[in-house]
Order: C-alpha cells, then structure tokens, then sequence
C-alpha cells in the first residue's frame, strides 16, 4: 500500500495559518483527504492484483453451450478427480493467456474503468494544491506569513489587554475597584443569604485583586519596546498590504476554479460511472498467435471500482456544494472593506480605522476563526493607543532626575528645558516646578494636562514645529501665567488656537510660510485679546502689514518683520505705532526708507537689514527721530553717504556693513555720540582724520575694504575697546597705537606688515587671544611684549 502521508506535501502548510481556514476550507480538507484514500485504495489495488481474466470463445460452438459443458466438465473434474481429466481444451499455455489477458485489458477495457483510480488521484491533488496555492504563491504567501506573525504578536502582547482597559477609559484597577465596591455591597444589602455565599464573594475580592493587579501595573521597558515595534510594523504592514488585492482575487480564483473542477468531475463522472462492468466482451485480431479471437473476459476489479466510483461521486458533490457555498459568501457582500464598528462600540476606541483591500479580506478570514483575533489586533491600528504607549515609554526613559539634568538657562535668563523629537511630553517634566521656559521641536500630538499647573514659574514657551493641545486647566493656567510664546509652523493651519487667548502675553515670536489674506483673517485678528502684547515678531512672507497689528499698537513697543524677500508694501499703518521703540524690517525688498518711519518719535533703534536700499537721502528726516540712538543700514546697495548723516547727532550706533560704499563724507564723524561703527565689507580706500573727533567710539571695525593709511587721529579715540583692520592693504601701524590703553581686541590679519611696533605693549589690557595677527608677524614684537600679551 501507498502511505496517504507521502502526498502531504500537496497540501502541506504552516500551523499557523489555519487561522486563514474558516471552516468550509477545513471541512474541504477532510474531504479531499477521504477522495485521496480512495484513490490510493484503487491504485494500490490496480497494481496488487490481476486486472482483467480471459477465456477463448470457439466460433463455431454456441457461447452458452460452451459455458454449460465447461461447468459439467469441472462439476465432473471435482467429483472425480482420481479418474482422468477430460474437458474443453483449449490447447493454450500460461503465457498466450497473460498475453491475451494485457491485450484484451488495452483493447476491450473502457478507458474510464482502467484509470478510474489515478483520475481521482489527479482530480484529489489538484483540489489539494488550489485549496492551498495561496498560501504557497510567493506574491500572496510572503503577505500571509507577516500579518500571521504580527497577529500572533499583537493578540499575546500585554500592551494589548491593557489598552483593552485603559484607552476604553477604565483601567483594570478601577474596574476591580467597582468589582470589589460591588461586591461588598450586595454583601451588606443582603443579609439573608447563606453564609457561604457571603464567603465565595469576601474570598473573591482579595483573589481578584491579586491576580489582576500585575497586568494594571506599568509595562517594563522591553515589552513597551516590542509593542513600540509592533504599531510600526503594522503601520508599514497596513500601507503595503492596502495596495492591493492579490489576496482576495488568488482566493476568489481558486474557488471559482474548484466550482468549475467540481462540474466537469460530476457531469463526465456520471456519464461513465456505468462503464464500469465486471464482463467484458473482447475481440482482437491475434489468432495467428492464440487460434482465437474473441475472448470472454472478467474485470476483476469492476464491482469494487463501481462502488468506489459512486462514493467518490458524492463526496465531489459535497465538496462542490461546498465551493458553492464559499463563493456565495465571497460574492455576498464586499471583502475588501472591513469596518472595526463593532470594536468601536465594544471596547471605546473610537479611532480605529476601516481597511480595505487584502487587509480587510485577511481579518474577514479571521473572523470565520475567531473573531477575537480581530478585536485584539485592532488595538495596534488605534493612533490614541499608540499616543498612550509612547506615553508610558517616555515616562519610563525620561525621569525627573533625568530631565533636571537638562535644565539649561537661556538668553533671557530663565531655566528652559529643551526637548527635541520625541514621541510626546514626558509626565514627569510637570514636576520640574522650578521650570521657567519649555521648548519643544518637532514634537507631534502633544496634550498639556492639567498638571502644568504645578509649574508655577513657568513663564516661556517655544513650540518649533510641535503641535500642542490644552486640557482645560492647563489653558486657564497659561492664560495668567505665559509671558512668552515663540511658534514655529510650516503652514498657518497649524497655529494653536488657544494662544489667541493669551491676555497676559508680553512677547509673541511667530515664524513661518503665511499667506497674507490667511494671516490677516485667521492670525492677528485675535490679537487684540493680547492686551499686554509689548513685543511682536513675524518671520513670514507677509506682502503688507495687516490692519490688525494696529489694534495692539497702543501697547505695542517692539515689532519685527522678518520677510523671505517678499515685496513689503503699504507701510503707513507704522505711523499710527506711536509707541514702538524698536523696529525691524528685514529683507522686505525695500528700495527706499518707509516715509510712515519718520512719524515714529519714540522710535530708538531701527534695523533696515537685507533690503533693496541704493540711496538714502531720506535719512535727513531722522532729525526728527530724537530718541534714535541705533541704526542699522547693513547688507544692502548703499553706495555713498549723505552729508544729512550729519543732522543725527544723537545716534551711538551706526551699522553701515556689507555696502558698496567707496568714500566717507567727513560730515559723518560729527555724529559725536558714536560708540559703535560698522563700516566693514565696503569699498573705502581712506578714512578722514575727522574720526579723531568720536571721542566715544569703542567699537571701529573696516575690515574687508582697501585702506592703505590710518590716519593719526584715530588713536586719538582713547576709548576704543575693539579695532577691526584686517583685510585691507595697510603696510604700516603708527607707534601711536600706544594711545588706545583700552583696547581689548586688535584685528590686524591678511595685510601687507613686515612689522609690528612695539608700542602695542602699551596696550595692557590687549592679550594674545584679542590680537589677531599671522603668528610670524607676532613673533617680530619684543619677547618681553609677547610675554606680556601671553600672560593672563
């Protein structure tokens, strides 16, 4: 016998994905394995035993009187065997009946008689391997063996009957709480009932609570790591399965194919099942070999192979009804949309998403098996399930001790913590309560709790492409608390609404791409709520300045306009900015000095940096600016300066950097209130000896020009801390250098000097590290001076 185990191979798959099988698979199975023994039975048979046993016909002798003499000669054969034999001879030997037997089996045989049993054989494999093919075909099976390993993962992972819990609203503590209140009150509203009721219930708080404390309990590292792990994978699993169909169409198409199988088996079955007779007339033209040529044949199998026949009929017809079956429930209604409604409504997760495609047909099979599987895995498609694994993660790695050691403080001299590009706020940063500033960068779907509240000091904060919600409590307490707030955005929608409410905020930064009607209707119409606004900053892409500034410009002191080089136009809403004492115009594209600046009288330091500026014979009507002390003309096309410059008298700093400038009008220097003087990056080839007259002045810097000399009158500005001559042409320092006994920073590198003086040992307070020179040039001064500059 054939062993019906060495066809398993067939139909061989991995144990694991019988979670795939609904029951009509399995019970196909069966079926296919009961068809597979028949025809291993029949083979077996076919190839053990005699198939078919000839007998001669005499042609001349009538076939019924031959039969009737050949059963009286063997009646009288068994009666007297002693005597000698007498008979029907046929004068045939053993091997022309063997031949006569294959020949007559070849000719007279019906094919379907003969190979009855392999063709059940085939038709049984071939049901074997469509049943199964798309658990083998490599597009389908590779799909197949990553949701069955994920969906193992997820239904075993503890995360899962926790998020079960907790993200539903209750977590297990609670429940047990309710289970044990409830318990013990019907215990007392009870008295009457048997005592050994009483007992199983007092007995079954305790046990309850034993048990299921640990799984409420916080997940180690590892298991929240493997669950982390888990949600993106079935993320990526979830975008590359929902592509496609493959799936879906491969089992549609093995079905359809194993209906069609069934009909043809039925329809030429029962059309030859008859065929299948136990005699068997056989006339073959060998009578120069044998004497005859008609033979009476007996198909030893027939009777056996008929029943087999018919048996195997009707479990094809079952197996057919069957397919029947599977694809009314594949055409009944979509596979391949599958909505988690019923686990919505169940468990409270109310964020799981509906899939489709091959997803959804996966879970439509899973659910034939066990719909719990279902349930369980949809925890890792729910985002607020994630948020709240990320959560407990977080509070897991970042601990307070580990967040104070972060604490840094910022420019404006508060303790900030600064958190970059992680999965959400950590719980324990609301127990930092000496916190002042809180940054966050790239930071996503974070909600402040109620517990912000405990950080009393916490006065900044600066969201750089983070989104932020509020609980309730912690909005009120940044009501009355946030002095400052700084938002980083790539789209305008993602602003937080909630800063619109801000009444206490003195400083508002906001950066990022807006568009001007957006930014008017959506951004600052609310900021007339902001009524100690003092200071407000917009690094956008604004073309004008909205009307609504102007509702805070009673209040408001600094404003700073950062452009990306966008055109600003329609500047006269400034005038009414009675207030400011600081304003920015930064790469506005401005072609010359806004005329709405000069009504500005409390105006002290104006910043024109990165615009468009050729000329600025505007720059009389500052006269009028009295309290302007700064002005910052840097990084533009400014090629000369107009003797107006004269008129500012009161300006200390003046910034007239990165320029085309080639002359200095000596008018400039009788702005004697200069301390600061920025003329590097021009294209100045003399200095006026007037600059002997800026008596205050520390800070001169014309680096990067083509100067030649210093004039003498230079050193007379005793008060110069920072001198800045390096890349020009100058071949000579004056010994008067000696004057400058405050100077702390000397730049003198990329000139045309063989020496320095030695006078520069008379600047004490100048060191090695303020001295930039080439190392063979300060190697020429005197060693006791060098020693001197190298001591601290």
């Amino acid at each position: 016998m054939i062993p019906v185990m060495e066809f398993r191979q067939f139909s061989e798959q991995q144990p694991a994905f019988r979670v795939l099988k609904p029951w009509w698979d399995v019970f196909t199975d069966y079926l296919a394995v009961v068809m597979l023994m028949i025809s291993v039975f029949g083979c077996t048979l076919q190839v053990m035993q005699d198939k078919i046993i000839c007998l001669p016909l005499r042609v001349s002798v009538n076939r019924s009187e031959v039969e009737s003499k050949s059963l009286l000669h063997l009646q009288s054969n068994i009666s007297t065997v002693p005597r000698e034999m007498t008979g029907l001879k046929t004068d045939l030997d053993l091997q022309q009946y063997s031949f006569i037997n294959q020949m007559c089996y070849e000719k007279a045989l019906h094919w379907y008689a003969k190979y009855f049993p392999y063709l059940v054989l085939i038709h049984t494999l071939i049901f074997m391997v469509c049943s199964n093919f798309w658990f083998k075909f490599p597009g389908s099976s590779s799909k197949i063996e990553h949701f069955i390993s994920m969906l193992g993962k997820c239904f075993d992972s503890p995360w899962t009957t926790r998020a079960l819990s907790e993200v539903s609203g209750e977590n297990p503590e609670e429940k047990e709480d309710k289970k044990s209140a409830t318990s013990r009150s019907n215990i007392a509203l009870s008295p009457g009932e048997g005592s050994l009721e009483k007992t199983q219930s007092l007995r079954s708080i305790p046990e309850k609570i034993v048990v299921d404390k640990p799984s409420a309990s916080a997940l180690d590292k590892k298991e929240g790591e493997q669950a982390k792990a888990l949600f993106e994978k079935v993320k990526k699993f979830r975008l590359h399965v929902e592509e496609g169909d493959i799936l879906y169409l491969m089992y549609v198409r093995q079905t359809v194919f194993k209906v069609f199988k069934f009909l043809l088996i039925i329809a030429y079955n029962s059309s030859l099942v008859n065929k299948v007779q136990n005699r068997v007339h056989c006339k073959v033209e060998i009578q120069d070999m044998t004497g005859y040529k008609e033979f009476d044949c007996n198909h030893t199998m027939a009777h056996l192979f008929s029943k087999l026949s018919y048996c195997y009929l009707c479990l094809v017809a079952v197996y057919g009804l069957t397919s029947l079956y599977t694809s009314y429930w594949l055409f009944y209604r979509s596979l391949k949309e599958y909505s988690f409604e019923y686990v919505r409504q169940e468990t409270g997760i109310n964020d799981i998403p509906d899939v489709k495609n091959d997803f959804a047909f996966m879970l439509h099979m899973i659910d034939q098996y066990d719909p719990l599987y279902s349930k369980r895995f949809a925890v890792f498609l729910s985002e607020v399930s994630e948020n709240k694994l990320k959560q407990l993660n977080l509070n897991h790695e970042w601990t307070a001790e580990k967040l104070r050691l972060r604490l840094q403080t910022n420019s404006n001299n508060r303790l900030e913590l600064q958190l970059f590009m992680l999965p959400g706020l950590p719980d324990p940063v609301f127990e930092l309560t000496e916190l002042q500033s809180l940054k966050l960068e790239i930071i996503n779907n974070v909600t402040i709790p109620a517990s912000i509240a405990q950080l009393e000091d916490l006065q900044e904060l600066s969201l750089y492409q983070s989104s932020l919600k509020l609980h309730t409590t912690a909005t009120s307490f940044l009501k009355e608390n946030l002095k400052v707030l700084r938002v980083k955005f790539d789209d305008n929608r993602e602003l937080p609404h909630w800063m619109y409410g801000l009444r206490n905020l003195e400083e508002l930064y906001l950066t990022g791409s807006l568009c001007p009607d957006v930014s008017k209707n959506i951004v600052l119409e609310s900021l007339r709520e902001m009524k100690c606004l003092k200071t407000l900053s917009l690094k956008s892409n604004l073309t004008k300045i909205p009307q609504s500034i102007v509702d805070v410009s009673s209040h408001l002191q600094r404003l700073y306009f950062h452009n990306d080089g966008s055109k600003l136009v329609m500047l006269n809403n400034l005038k009414k900015m009675t207030n400011l004492i600081e304003l920015e115009l930064v790469r506005c594209d401005l072609e010359r000095i806004p005329h709405a600046i000069f009504s500005l009288t409390n105006l002290q330091e104006l910043d024109l940096k990165e615009n468009n500026l050729r000329s600025i014979e505007e720059i009389i009507s500052f006269q009028h600016l009295r309290k302007l002390i700064c002005l910052k003309l840097w990084y533009n096309g400014i090629m000369y300066i107009p003797e107006h410059i004269k008129k500012l008298s009161y300006l200390e700093r003046l910034y007239f950097s990165h320029n085309k400038i080639e002359i200095l009008p000596s008018h400039l220097f009788l702005c004697n209130k200069l301390r600061y003087l920025d003329l590097s990056n021009n294209d100045i080839r003399f200095i006026p000896p007037e600059i002997g007259v800026l008596q205050s002045l520390q800070y001169f810097s014309v680096t990067c020009n083509k100067i030649e000399s210093l004039p003498d009158e230079l050193f007379f500005c005793k008060k110069l801390k920072t001198l800045k001559l390096g890349k020009n042409s100058l071949s000579i320092l004056s010994p008067k250098i000696s004057y400058l006994a405050q100077l702390t920073y000397l730049d003198l590198k990329c000139n045309h000097f063989e020496i320095l003086p030695q006078e520069l040992g008379c600047c004490r307070a100048l060191k090695r590290s303020g001295l930039i020179v080439e190392e063979t040039l300060f190697e020429t001064l005197p060693s006791d001076v060098r020693d001197q500059m190298k001591a601290e």
